[in-house]
């Protein structure tokens, strides 16, 4: 049975939804994507940008004139001609802009992804990006906020994933298993993590809501949590706290534009996560 909230619970999650969405609303952030292309090797237009784009394999080209109306993001210089740029694989660079009354309505992000350049045009007048107001969210769940003991491995280990676009593959870099217990089961629950910035850890998870049931209470194909870096408790064992209220969206959820990494094989949950963001309505 759930048991409600108090105050501080609740102002901690509101301040955490506000802070969420408006990272979300940001200027030519994920709601601005509009496309999703890769370059050739031969000098090509692309849909929806000015100039001719091209790809060697190890340093993406851009032709164009002064009267595109390209310039650079980083020192609004106009593009007259051709310029280069190399990246690593999973390197992105916010590279060129145009349009709109400042030259800045849409920019145009260089990635290499599988080994591969491709461009991604952001367009601040997207209207995913003008008509967001919020991502809909379950109810707060004191329940799912829940103790599980991390278990390192003893180096990590690499496992090969698929992404949100079928022509790119991903890794998932494993530092251990969460396991942990849910209310109403009683088996334990394995989740392999990755580790971020500071030793904090993220899992990525399937669960029985994922597009399932009322269209009100369905989530995404895929979302993600993350924890603080695991502490030590009295018993020598590591823990972390794992907020299923925190479970948000990959970027893929809402556009189709994202290389979002999706779970592991094994981390799917015999269970309804009815907390955390649910599936974005503008995502349709």
């Amino acid at each position: 049975m759930n048991t409600a909230p108090d105050a501080a619970q609740l102002e901690r999650w509101n301040r955490f939804r506000s802070n969420r969405n408006k990272a979300l609303a940001s200027e030519h952030g994920w709601l601005t994507l509009t496309s999703f292309q890769w370059l050739e090797s031969q000098p090509s237009a692309v849909d929806l940008v000015p100039g001719l784009w091209s790809t060697d394999g190890t340093t993406a080209f851009l032709t164009a004139v002064a009267a595109d109306g390209l310039t650079l993001v980083d020192t609004g210089e106009p593009v007259d001609g051709t310029i280069s740029a190399a990246l690593r694989d999973e390197e992105s660079l916010m590279w060129v802009q145009f349009g709109g009354d400042d030259g800045r309505q849409v920019v145009v992000e260089l990635a290499m992804r599988a080994d591969k350049y491709a461009i991604r045009t952001r367009d601040s007048r997207s209207p995913v990006f003008t008509e967001f107001d919020g991502v809909p969210t379950f109810d707060y769940r004191p329940d799912l906020v829940i103790e599980a003991s991390f278990r390192p491995y003893p180096e990590p280990v690499d496992v090969p994933i698929s992404t949100a676009n079928p022509l790119v593959d991903g890794v998932h870099r494993s530092v251990g298993e969460l396991v942990f217990r849910l209310p109403g089961k009683d088996h334990e629950f394995h989740l392999l993590a990755e580790e971020e910035k500071l030793g904090a850890l993220t899992v990525t998870f399937h669960d029985e809501t994922n597009g399932s049931g009322p269209a009100e209470d369905a989530t995404a194909e895929w979302r993600k949590v993350s924890t603080a870096r695991p502490r030590i408790d009295s018993s020598g064992n590591q823990t972390v706290v794992l907020d299923f209220n925190r479970a948000i969206n990959y970027p893929s959820a809402f556009t189709p534009y994202g290389t979002c990494p999706m779970p592991v094989k094994n981390n799917s949950l015999d269970y309804r996560i009815e907390a955390g963001e649910k599936q974005p309505a503008l995502a349709e």
